[in-house]
């Protein structure tokens, strides 16, 4: 008896919260469906709270709530940026920049970077890697609870890497010592793996993200060199596995890339070296591609202009024509592409500047919005909430000047953004 009296009371409380959820409707002059592929014209979308309840023609105002016009507008889903570095400096010629700020700096750095993603266009990302461990929890948390304004975040909480491997700050003399929290996804062997995989899933990290390959910006390796095992990389899945998540890998070698699909991973990052078989087993293993093939040309301009290392200008020139011509026979093959940009190595904000490529290399235009919307959503496991403009969805949406099937390059110039069912940019 008591127990229905408690139930009664809390939701007796409920109640108003529920019953008064804000309405508001958005009429939109063109809506693209990335879900069905198709473009409908003249439609409304009520959205109670911060979720989408309905979609149709529109057939007048309604009467019981304010109307977003963007009738002169096309409207699609929010972005998703699955490959991005929001709570670190964004990249440099100085190698030890990271060792130059305090976590309180790094925070405030990190929420300018969270309004300028938001702002163009992108409600919801990936962030694959921090240099203070699960420093992008806290900037995912922050946002959540209404601190920050930013885009809906999921988060990789450290790199998972080997001693003085891609995801190490390395360069620096050898007797500076980095602060531990910079090394908390270092691990030694499989074991230590499931160790630290754990510890950073249990400090509230959403997935892992490892460093199975060197990498083209850090000092000191090399792209095609394999730097974890495939027994390391299964271990981590493994772990991840056991809380319901997944592991993604940073692979720009075509063995790495290989080893890391057959251990299991999700998806992998960069994948600029991928070979013919690496392609094959993608396709067979239902692996995702997210690719940044835009930050090649950005690296050889502004490094190059701003004394960016030379190691770095060289392994970027080994690998930037490869990866794009391994991205075009991944489209062709049919290998899942979700949109990812490394956002971070160039300015925040400037997410959409890969579209025009991503389409340049072999994809449609509506392939190019669905890798940036509903292929994304799949890989993080969050179908039917975000990437959409369907009921059910998060209020989630964004509007542009003119027709980005016939001109991708319009979402560069996001005019109106709504996240959680509130206008948060209406230029």
């Amino acid at each position: 008896m008591m127990s229905r009296l408690v139930f009664a009371a809390v939701f007796a409380a409920l109640a108003p919260a529920v019953a008064s959820a804000q309405v508001a409707y958005v009429r939109a002059g063109k809506l693209i469906d990335p879900q069905a592929g198709k473009v409908l014209s003249d439609q409304v979308l009520r959205i109670e709270g911060d979720r989408i309840v309905s979609v149709g023609p529109w057939k007048g105002a309604p009467k019981d709530a304010k109307v977003v016009d963007w009738s002169g507008l096309t409207v699609l889903p929010g972005l998703i940026d699955m490959h991005t570095h929001m709570v670190d400096d964004e990249q440099s010629e100085n190698i030890a920049l990271p060792l130059l700020r305090t976590a309180a700096q790094q925070a405030y750095i990190g929420a300018r970077h969270a309004r300028a993603t938001l702002m163009a266009g992108f409600t919801s990302v990936r962030d694959v890697g921090v240099w203070r461990a699960l420093s992008d929890a806290a900037l995912r948390d922050a946002i959540n609870e209404g601190l920050v304004a930013g885009p809906r975040m999921s988060v990789a909480g450290a790199y998972v890497t080997a001693p003085g491997g891609g995801g190490e700050i390395t360069g620096v003399a050898s007797d500076v010592a980095i602060p531990a929290e910079m090394r908390r996804g270092v691990v030694e062997d499989a074991a230590d793996v499931h160790k630290k995989v754990r510890a950073l899933l249990v400090g509230g990290a959403d997935f892992i993200k490892l460093i199975a390959t060197g990498a083209v910006l850090t000092e000191g390796t090399e792209p095609g060199q394999l730097e974890l095992s495939e027994e390391e990389i299964r271990a981590a899945v493994e772990e991840a596995a056991k809380r319901g998540t997944y592991v993604t890998a940073h692979a720009h070698g075509a063995e790495g890339i290989k080893i890391a699909v057959r251990a299991g991973v999700r998806s992998i990052e960069h994948g600029s070296l991928i070979d013919d078989e690496g392609i094959a087993l993608m396709k067979a293993k239902g692996a995702f591609l997210v690719a940044d093939i835009y930050n090649g040309d950005f690296i050889d301009t502004y490094g190059r202009e701003h004394g960016w290392p030379a190691g770095m200008i060289r392994k970027n020139r080994e690998t930037t024509d490869a990866q794009r011509e391994g991205f075009r026979k991944a489209v062709k093959a049919g290998v899942k592409i979700a949109y990812g940009t490394d956002a971070g190595v160039y300015p925040h904000g400037w997410n959409a500047r890969q579209m025009p490529y991503m389409v340049k290399y072999g994809m449609t235009p509506m392939q190019a919005i669905q890798s940036a919307t509903t292929v994304a959503a799949e890989l993080m496991g969050k179908t039917g909430q975000v990437g959409c403009d369907a009921a059910g969805c998060y209020g989630d949406l964004i509007a542009v000047k003119g027709d980005p099937l016939s001109d991708i390059s319009t979402l560069t110039q996001v005019s109106k953004v709504m996240k959680d069912g509130a206008v948060v940019k209406d230029d």
